[in-house]
């Protein structure tokens, strides 16, 4: 119930995000590339050990240069995401997860996950929910069971 909850809460905040904070100034808050970089590698370590959705990373984790990507190309994602300089030039979210068979309980595991690191790494609640608000629309195109 909880999980619910905190989703609806993040898809209701996605509409607000924009609003909430003018161009960089997500990123700026949250401290820039260096602490979104902290939060990124906090998090696939959490994400790695979570055996919840542990699976959904083996292969990726257990490949350094496989997991330097990834990790880079998290923190783009979550830096552009937030109004910051960086370009994001993975794949979509939904050719990414395309055959993964992700359900939405392996989601709300994830963002679990992301909500832990954000409150280890002390990001202030209207930082979170506003990057949270910004990322959880992506629910839809990663979710396929």
């Amino acid at each position: 119930m909880r999980q619910k909850l905190m989703f609806a809460a993040i898809i209701g905040l996605a509409a607000m995000a924009p609003a909430m904070f003018a161009d960089d100034a997500l990123y700026k808050s949250l401290g820039g590339k260096k602490a979104i970089t902290a939060v990124v590698n906090d998090f696939v370590g959490r994400c790695a050990s979570d055996s919840r959705i542990n699976s959904f990373f083996k292969a990726t984790a257990a490949d350094p240069k496989r997991l330097a990507k990834f990790k880079g190309n998290l923190v783009d994602q979550i830096c552009q995401a937030a109004g910051g300089p960086c370009k994001y030039k993975g794949k979509d979210m939904k050719t990414a997860h395309a055959g993964m068979g992700i359900a939405s309980a392996d989601f709300d595991a994830l963002v679990e996950d992301l909500v832990a690191s954000l409150d280890k790494l002390k990001v202030k609640p209207a930082d979170k929910q506003a990057l949270l608000g910004v990322l959880g629309p992506m629910k839809s195109d990663i979710v396929t069971k």
